[in-house]
């Protein structure tokens, strides 16, 4: 499968930036690289559609000078590129994620190797940071852990770290759930199974805690599945959206039975910390 890279140069960057990606989110671009410029945004090239993407409110604002360039990305050029800019990820001296070409971590109580791939979820983005660093939080001993939209899987990997009983990773993407096989190996993982899918996989199953870190309409549109999956005083970890959507979860969760624990934000990033 291969990608569109789409590299937007934005003016003015500082306020247009945030609506340039919730709108291209909101078409199906996966993933966001910031620049100094900008944005780059990438997609699976099968979900492209450069009209509706051209269509889009931002592109057309008045007050926005918008310009960019389309690239395809093949797989098989994926990890080179990650590898000349992978950078190990430190999440308050308790967890690195690093790729196997790093250094061991030393003195860090836990360690995720991620093999940089094309699919997201490496530690990298905001999102994907404030999840790791809500569950070095939590006691997740013999708990029951859903990964939705696992990407690398890098926290289904971090759930078995910590001691979790079984753990269900779920993605829909094929780098994605072939990435997290390779890295629940590279990891000596035992508890973990893989799924592809989305929400159907999910169907009978039952959750002591549920991750989902993935773009704010799936998670409208599915919470109520994943809250189906609950046992009592479950524990809900939504991220994957912006802060101004945060409010809209937040009313979607309680008309789920959710209730609000813990709030967390990196740059114009939210993490929801729920519980039934």
């Amino acid at each position: 499968m291969n990608y569109i890279e789409i590299k937007v140069v934005i003016d003015p960057v500082n306020i247009a930036r945030d609506i340039v990606v919730a709108e291209l989110g909101e078409i199906g671009f996966e993933s966001f690289v910031e620049s100094n410029e900008g944005v780059d945004a990438y997609i699976q090239e099968s979900m492209f559609d450069e009209d509706l993407m051209k269509s889009l409110n931002s592109f057309n604002h008045a007050y926005f000078k918008i310009e960019y360039t389309k690239n395809v990305i093949q797989n098989q050029n994926w990890n080179e590129v990650w590898e000349q800019s992978f950078e190990p990820i430190n999440v308050n001296n308790k967890c690195v994620v690093r790729a196997p070409f790093h250094q061991f971590a030393e003195n860090i109580e836990y360690e995720i190797i991620i093999e940089p791939k094309m699919s997201f979820g490496t530690g990298h983005h905001e999102t994907t940071f404030l999840m790791i660093q809500e569950l070095l939080e939590m006691d997740l001993t013999e708990k029951n852990v859903l990964d939705m939209g696992c990407g690398t899987g890098v926290l289904a990997i971090l759930a078995e770290q910590k001691k979790a009983k079984n753990i269900l990773a779920v993605d829909i993407d094929d780098w994605a759930y072939e990435n997290t096989l390779d890295n629940i190996t590279k990891n000596s993982c035992s508890k973990i199974k893989v799924l592809k899918g989305g929400a159907e996989c999910i169907e009978n199953k039952r959750f002591d805690v549920v991750i989902a870190n993935i773009n704010r309409n799936i998670l409208l549109q599915d919470l109520k599945n994943y809250c189906n999956t609950l046992n009592k005083n479950s524990r809900v970890l939504l991220s994957g959206f912006f802060s101004s959507d945060t409010d809209l979860l937040l009313e979607e969760a309680a008309k789920n039975g959710l209730t609000l624990l813990n709030k967390n934000t990196k740059n114009d990033w939210t993490l929801l910390h729920l519980t039934n």
